[in-house]
């Protein structure tokens, strides 16, 4: 392996908390144990940077660890030497006919073990799934005939002291970029191979880990490695395979007083949301109230802090799956519930990650997986959930529930990029907008799955210093139509462009910079680009009227992007769209929902006459616009041309000013 930049900083300010996880790997292929077990005895046992350190680890492994088919072997070396170390899982539970505890060993087969109650208080993990341990074992048949095997010591697999300020405090030597890939090295994978969002969902899984009571659904293809984060990368996770589970062993144990999973992991994850089955009809009351408020009641109120994963399989033909059902089809019928639904934060979809394969594995350096779980775990211990109302609101369109699945992402993912507090308003607003993604993929199904409670899933966030309103809204939309159906962001317009007698829907789009006066166009072919020269002209000459107070053209530069979203051609009958774009960028004003324009203008602003409007007009209602700003002349004869209005709203315009002041968003 080449060391690149990012490895030699990450060895020089973190240089015992880092591993090569190449070597990991390598030889993670002949032992089948979690991830933060292998590099826990790499960090603890043996140097990974060299061989000796590295056969040191693969002898221990081969002397003491216990793959299945050796168990019987592994049992006679415990009687022939009395006694012997090993690496295994081990559970307990409580034998009520004997009023004592038992211990079982998962890869070495033993059944009904002895072990003290001391350890079994010192860990109570063992009662609740188990976990990993090196474990001091004893043979003495002699006076405990049948049940020979005595659990002396057992030294769980993690780290053994961790300081976090040291951890906070170097975090400033890397550029955000830099941590970003850092954090994706350290869960195994390569962020060359990577977009920026893929990065920000793989960071997204880690959430649960590093934010108390968070909720987070994700479905999408097999093989994209959904439930490696909980079940190699952190020793306070457990992975439910299968989906069941009982009430006492997820909520609480009415026989031994004891809360169950919830109370002793930071995260529960299942496997296979198909597959969840709860025999207690009482459980998805209790799972509602604990997903609402990490409290429930069994005789007793209940308070935990474990998050809530759920992970389930979907095809990435998403849109099929959104004509025919919701993104919640994979969960039993019983848990469809909207009530139960709309506690999930954030819902990741999974169908945007690429596949594991050899290629997307990291070679190079990242955080011990033993140290990162240890991170994760103490950034469980502060909220950020108000950070953001630092420089932003939330949207009047996000309820109570709403606002509380977006700050607890938030908080999740700048503890994360963040932890030593050091952000920028632009940084927030890149969490932000992610995070009300996440919500509101939710909210748009529980929209499907009936209800006008849930009927409001236009979010948006609003700047406290410009006073700007974005909105945000999901990639698969969720309908069959190009035009989107949210209030459309300053500087954005749809309408319809003729060419060879065809129409073509047309986006345009307006930035708004510092500068010297220059307009500039890109996307478009010459006769678009004289578009664009007429509303030059026509705002310098109507400049005191339509600019802001105080705004000079001469000061701003902008640049106009027009995008073919059917069909190629884009010809010059674009102009009045152009014109309201370019203002409403001017005048940072958001437009009505799905707004689209018709019509074309001289360099005086009278308007032209338009050719086929009724098959632009049509197009754009076919295509999801909303509301129509048209020029009034085609106004008398506009039912009868087209048959029906149901789809859309007519705005009559006598000249383009009209256009942008009745297409606007009422504050």
């Amino acid at each position: 392996m080449e060391i690149d930049a990012l490895d030699s900083k990450a060895i020089e300010f973190y240089p015992d908390y880092v591993i090569e996880k190449s070597i990991v790997r390598k030889i993670k292929i002949g032992y089948n144990v979690p991830t933060y077990v292998l590099e826990h005895l790499l960090g603890n046992y043996g140097d990974p940077s060299s061989e000796k350190g590295i056969e040191n680890v693969k002898k221990i492994l081969s002397e003491h660890y216990l793959r299945s088919d050796m168990a019987e072997y592994m049992k006679s070396q415990i009687r022939e030497k009395g006694q012997f170390r090993i690496i295994d899982r081990i559970s307990t539970k409580l034998d009520v006919n004997e009023n004592e505890y038992v211990a079982d060993l998962q890869n070495l087969s033993v059944r009904n073990g002895i072990i003290s109650d001391r350890l079994v208080i010192e860990h109570p993990k063992m009662l609740y799934g188990g976990m990993w341990a090196i474990i001091d074992l004893r043979y003495d048949f002699e006076n405990h005939p049948g049940r020979p095997f005595i659990v002396e010591e057992i030294h769980p697999i993690q780290l053994s002291n961790f300081t976090k300020d040291d951890f906070v405090s170097k975090r400033s030597n890397f550029t955000l970029d830099e941590w970003i890939d850092l954090i994706i090295r350290s869960i195994g994978l390569e962020p060359t191979k990577m977009t920026r969002r893929e990065k920000f969902l793989q960071i997204l899984r880690l959430v649960p880990l590093a934010e108390k009571n968070y909720n987070l659904v994700e479905l999408g293809p097999r093989a994209t490695g959904k439930s490696f984060i909980y079940r190699e990368i952190s020793p306070y996770a457990i992975l439910i395979s299968g989906g069941n589970t009982t009430v006492a062993q997820l909520f609480y144990n009415l026989t031994l007083r004891k809360t169950g999973l919830i109370g002793e992991w930071d995260v529960v994850a299942f496997d296979e949301v198909a597959g969840i089955n709860f025999k207690d009809k009482s459980a998805l009351q209790m799972l509602k109230d604990y997903m609402e408020s990490g409290s429930f009641a069994r005789k007793v109120e209940i308070v935990a802090e474990a998050s809530m994963v759920f992970n389930g399989n979907i095809n990435d033909d998403v849109q099929t799956l959104l004509k025919l059902s919701t993104l919640f089809e994979p969960f039993p019928i019983e848990m469809q519930d909207t009530a139960l639904m709309d506690r999930i934060h954030a819902y990741l979809p999974g169908w945007e990650i690429k596949k594991l394969s050899s290629d997307i594995l990291t070679n190079h350096f990242g955080f011990a997986i033993d140290y990162f779980s240890e991170v994760l775990r103490s950034l469980r211990q502060v909220s950020l959930v108000n950070d953001i109302e630092q420089y932003f609101n939330l949207g009047s369109q996000l309820n109570s529930r709403d606002e509380k699945a977006v700050k607890k992402t938030c908080s999740g993912m700048i503890k994360i990029l963040f932890p030593d507090g050091n952000y920028t308003k632009e940084n927030i607003e890149e969490i932000l907008t992610f995070s009300i993604e996440m919500r509101r993929r939710v909210k748009e199904q529980l929209k499907k799955m009936g209800g006008l409670e849930f009927w409001n899933t236009e979010f948006s966030y609003i700047d406290k210093e410009t006073r700007v309103e974005k909105y945000v809204s999901v990639p698969e939309g969720g309908t069959n139509v190009m035009i989107s159906q949210d209030p459309l962001p300053p500087g954005t317009v749809y309408t319809v462009s003729m060419a060879d007698g065809k129409a073509n829907l047309v986006k345009i789009e307006a930035v708004v910079t510092q500068g010297e006066g220059k307009i500039s166009s890109s996307g478009g072919d010459p006769e678009f680009k004289e578009s664009v020269k007429t509303v030059k002209t026509y705002l310098e000459s109507q400049e005191k009227k339509l600019m802001p107070q105080s705004v000079k053209l001469r000061d701003y530069n902008i640049t106009v992007q027009v995008t073919p979203m059917m069909g190629n051609a884009i010809g010059e009958d674009v102009s009045v769209a152009v014109f309201v774009a370019i203002l409403s960028a001017i005048h940072r004003s958001t437009m009505k929902k799905g707004f689209a324009v018709i019509g074309e203008m001289t360099i005086t602003g009278a308007l032209k006459t338009t050719s086929s409007f009724v098959d632009r007009l049509k197009m754009l209602s076919e295509n999801g616009a909303k509301t129509v700003a048209i020029p009034i002349e085609y106004f008398p004869n506009l039912v009868s041309s087209l048959g029906s209005l149901e789809n859309i709203i007519p705005i009559p315009i006598a000249k383009p000013e009209d256009a942008f002041l009745k297409g606007r968003l009422e504050e």
